[in-house]
């Protein structure tokens, strides 16, 4: 059994707080939840929507139909009544401006929860007196309810999205700075952040730009810091002169680059993967980095983790390359993230730009220049080495199957959702760079071979097929700045497998 609720209206109505109650109360009755967000580039107006799904089973996307649509605006019913499955309801204010927390008690009633329990969650938001009173209308005021059964699990649930995963692996991996300029969709992993800077005694800073962000932490790293930026691919586009200088003075730094849709300004507040190619291939000249794409709110916190893992030993620049869509979506897991620990790899010394000795010295020699080189190309092949030891690629569904489904990132949930009853293996690349060439083998075997991807042209395929020699022809490919949904991933796959 899979219900999901559409929640609707305009920038300022409060479509999100009203979703996070209700989110919240469905894990706590014991259900899996997922959630995701639909936003314009917008203060004010416009129209916003979230999608709330939730079952007895693990679930990580939505669909794209729903049981229920609660219409904040009469907007929200004109342009998703459509959407809306047989026999679904719908929740307005019958033509009158209501309190989103009417609607809170209003979904109570129709979920049969008991209000004590939303009485409890408004003590945590202001206006408390004003909301309970809003709260008890929309509760008194609605009488139909769908059957949903309460489905108390015992272990222990995660209930966070992805920019929550990033920081709380930053936090355990001792971060001790984060710079950023705000950019969607990187800026809530900023607001994650500061609240929490005295209690876990680091500092974050928001600087005039993203030039100044790079230089700023590429300063902290080598005073001893363990320095991490948040930014989107405009700004990142601003960081590559000092993310060189970073290859090149072999200073660690852990970036966080959350995709969205270009080139350009692209669509701010949507969702795509066109960054990839960008991640591999930012900066000048020939260096290592450390590209890693976590595909859910525990790889999110595992992945950050060892991001500062491998740029703190290796001295080199990591990417967590992420998007709008694991960024923003909320996830239910029972997993317990594995973190790995790091040690501070720089002190006070000498760090140069321009091609240098072992001491740090510029030097323009030829012998001193090769060894460079060499340097670097030696630690490339000790990275490549160390990444072995973790797990670079993940096998879900049935893993005997040789029909293979390929994909990386956010992309993640949805597969999982649509192939629970095919005859599919998924394979999950994590690590983008340095590359688990040990997947060619399961490529190779494949009778049917699949590549999942929100881009227009199918980016890891060019990255499988430059790093195993085997090509991906099928494609599944979305680019118009929304996640797929599961019921229509799974219909794409089925006329793939044919």
């Amino acid at each position: 059994m899979v219900k999901s609720i559409l929640f609707g209206g305009k920038a300022g109505q409060g479509p999100n707080i009203l979703t996070q109650l209700i989110g919240e109360a469905l894990v706590k009755q014991g259900y899996y939840v997922f959630y995701s967000r639909d936003y314009q580039s917008l203060i004010r107006g416009g129209h916003n929507f979230n999608v709330i799904s939730f079952s007895r089973f693990l679930i990580n996307s939505n669909e794209s139909k729903v049981d229920l649509i609660v219409a904040l605006d009469e907007k929200t019913r004109e342009i998703h009544k459509n959407e809306l499955k047989n026999g679904g309801m719908i929740i307005s204010g019958d033509g009158k401006d209501k309190d989103n927390m009417y609607f809170a008690g209003a979904l109570y009633r129709v979920l049969g929860f008991d209000f004590k329990l939303l009485q409890e969650q408004l003590k945590k938001l202001r206006r408390f007196d004003e909301n309970l009173k809003h709260a008890k209308e929309g509760f008194e005021k609605e009488a139909r309810n769908i059957k949903i059964n309460t489905c108390k699990l015992k272990n222990h649930k995660y209930f966070m999205n992805g920019s929550q995963g990033i920081c709380g692996g930053a936090i355990k991996s001792g971060l001790d700075i984060y710079f950023a300029y705000p950019m969607t969709p990187a800026t809530p992993l900023l607001f994650e952040l500061a609240p929490k800077q005295e209690e876990n005694n680091f500092l974050v800073l928001e600087l005039e730009s993203e030039i100044a962000v790079m230089n700023a932490a590429l300063g902290a790293s080598i005073t001893g810091a363990k320095a991490m930026i948040g930014t989107s691919g405009g700004g990142f586009d601003l960081m590559t002169e000092a993310l060189s200088m970073a290859g090149m003075a072999e200073i660690p730094i852990v970036c966080y680059l959350a995709s969205r849709p270009g080139p350009s300004t692209g669509v701010a507040t949507y969702s795509g993967q066109g960054d990839l190619q960008f991640a591999r291939y930012s900066g000048h000249g020939e260096f290592n980095r450390v590209i890693l794409a976590p595909g859910d709110a525990v790889e999110c916190e595992e992945l950050t983790s060892q991001a500062f893992y491998f740029s703190q030993k290796f001295k080199v620049p990591a990417i967590i390359l992420s998007d709008k869509h694991l960024a923003e979506s909320f996830y239910t897991s029972t997993l317990i993230p594995k973190i790995t620990k790091s040690e501070k790899s720089t002190n006070l010394g000498r760090y140069n730009s321009y091609e240098h000795a072992d001491s740090g010295e510029a030097s323009e020699d030829a012998e001193i220049i090769k060894q460079g080189v060499e340097r670097r190309e030696k630690n490339k092949k000790e990275i490549e080495k160390e990444a072995e030891k973790f797990e670079m690629f993940k096998i879900h569904g049935n893993k005997n199957s040789r029909n293979v489904i390929v994909s990386y990132g956010s992309c993640k949930g949805a597969i999982l959702d649509s192939i629970k009853d095919l005859d599919v293996k998924f394979i999950q690349v994590l690590y983008i760079e340095p590359f688990p060439v040990k997947i060619k083998s399961e490529l190779e075997n494949a009778k049917k071979l699949v590549l999942v991807e929100n881009s227009a042209t199918g980016m890891l395929g060019d990255v499988i097929r430059e790093k195993t020699g085997v090509e991906i022809k099928d494609k599944i490919l979305r680019y118009d700045g929304r996640a797929f949904t599961s019921d229509e991933l799974k219909i794409e796959i089925k006329k793939k497998l044919k």
